[in-house]
């Protein structure tokens, strides 16, 4: 592609140089330079990719986006005033615009994103609209999914993922709108056809992310002059905050009565293998409403859900089952078990995330709640306490084992998380074989139980003495369960 259409929807002066030249990539990467390349200067937090220009004039880049003055030749030099938001409108003009052709919904919020992007994609391929999804969880399309970096990938990594969407017959792209995302110009380069906001909280504050929290909403509210329809959790305090400058078609969801789209009703659902919550919906959808994910805050989340796959002509009966089947790989995801107990793989790696899901687990009134968790090493031991103690006054019993413990001793990470279980009753066991302890787990289930496998959630690795070797546990489940079927 010629360099001059890349850069069509770009303000640029040419320092050097013409544009009127073959273009064979896009790259930001130095390490990634290839003959006939444009190699676009980025800022990070720890470091400026204008110090690698000239070495990538050298390995044969055909041209360089810079945005600081730096003396270079042997290649075209694009001045831009910020690479970033250049390195969007290039890539989008590189893989073909591709989200001209893709439905395209982004979410932005504190927390919510993943499960209701999950939710979304569950109820729009019940209506038979295949649906790729970019977060958290990496990239998914169809039953892959490619590992990424960040929640929101940079710009070429999204603009490509949505060009292999459209290859593999997907027709919507759902994409978790982090705020640092949209602060670093990611999701720029196209206009989304929905935007959600979910609901804003404390997170991201200091460091090279967010200065304060003004910022840090400053840049959720972005999406907003991004997106043609505009999506708001209306019971939001910072809903308000997140309308200023909107550019956007407004529709609302929530609870309160100003609402377009209302939830009531709400209570939990439990039976052996499933944990959710049912609600009912008024406004523009009036139907009743099955969450196969525990929690009432989930219902907001469902909501979200709803309230954007409408706009897709899906039916009510594919809205229902779409949140009744959904799932969730690693967040209080239930793994299907012969016994009359329940058992949930989930993320939960620090005292915060455990302390929510085991106090929305005990809402279920568990015989026995059972929690298997260990402590990531060369971390700081607080957290080790912390979720120890945590785990001691919520769970009936833990189970306690090794979760990543890197360059450190597994025992010497176990102790610590024993000193915070005995400042409770709390009752334990020690199994610091991860397998071994998820197997303790299954083969004392008793009837009633809730058993929540805690930390790897979806990693699918395990980091010991320093190398990672690949772990699922759903893999570890099912061979467990294939041994108990032999006796």
């Amino acid at each position: 592609m010629k360099l001059e259409k890349l850069l069509s929807r770009v303000n640029y002066s040419v320092v050097c140089g013409e544009t009127d030249i073959e273009i064979s990539d896009v790259i930001y990467d130095s390490r990634r330079v290839c003959p006939g390349c444009v190699f676009v200067c980025l800022i990070g937090a720890n470091t400026d990719g204008h110090q690698y220009a000239k070495g990538a004039i050298e390995a044969g880049a055909a041209a360089v986006v810079i945005s600081e003055d730096i003396e270079l030749s042997g290649a075209a030099v694009i001045k831009v005033k910020d690479t970033r938001k250049a390195l969007a409108f290039l890539s989008a003009e590189f893989f073909g615009n591709p989200a001209d052709t893709l439905k395209t919904i982004g979410i932005t919020g504190t927390k919510g994103k993943t499960t209701t992007a999950c939710m979304i994609r569950s109820i729009l391929e019940k209506g038979g609209i295949k649906t790729g999804v970019i977060g958290t969880l990496g990239i998914l399309i169809g039953d892959k999914i490619i590992k990424t970096a960040n929640t929101t990938p940079e710009s070429y990594e999204i603009q490509k993922a949505m060009r292999q969407m459209i290859d593999e017959g997907c027709q919507c792209a759902v994409m978790e709108a982090s705020s640092l995302g949209l602060k670093w110009h990611r999701t720029d380069g196209f206009i989304f056809d929905y935007g959600l906001f979910t609901n804003f909280s404390h997170d991201h504050i200091g460091g090279v992310e967010h200065a304060d929290m003004e910022e840090y909403a400053a840049c959720k509210a972005m999406l907003f002059r991004q997106c043609e329809t505009g999506i708001f959790n209306v019971d939001d305090p910072a809903c308000e905050r997140m309308l200023e400058n909107h550019s956007c078609r407004v529709e609302t969801f929530g609870f309160s009565e100003q609402a377009q789209l209302r939830g009531a009703g709400e209570h939990l659902i439990s039976r052996a293998g499933y944990l959710g919550v049912s609600f009912t919906m008024s406004g523009t959808l009036n139907m009743t409403a099955d969450v196969a994910i525990p929690g009432t805050f989930n219902v907001y989340n469902a909501l979200a859900a709803a309230a954007v796959c409408r706009h897709f002509g899906v039916s009510q009966q594919q809205i229902f089952d779409g949140l009744n089947e959904v799932r969730v790989k690693g967040r209080v995801e239930p793994v299907a078990m012969p016994g009359n107990f329940t058992l949930l793989i989930d993320y939960a790696h620090n005292a915060v995330s455990m302390e929510n899901i085991l106090t929305t687990l005990r809402e279920y009134h568990p015989k026995r709640l059972i929690t298997m968790f260990g402590a990531g090493g060369n971390r700081p031991r607080d957290r080790r306490f912390e979720m120890g103690e945590i785990s001691g006054r919520l769970s009936n019993l833990s189970v306690i084992t090794e979760d990543n413990s890197r360059m450190e001793n597994v025992m010497d990470i176990i102790e610590d998380i024993k000193t915070g279980l005995a400042r409770t009753k709390g009752a334990y066991v020690v199994v610091p074989d991860r397998s071994d302890a998820i197997r303790y787990c299954i083969e004392n289930a008793r009837d009633g139980d809730i058993i929540v496998l805690a930390g790897k959630g979806h990693e699918d690795y395990q980091d010991k003495n320093g190398v990672k070797t690949h772990y699922d546990e759903r893999e570890v489940i099912a061979a467990v369960l294939k041994d108990m079927k032999k006796k």
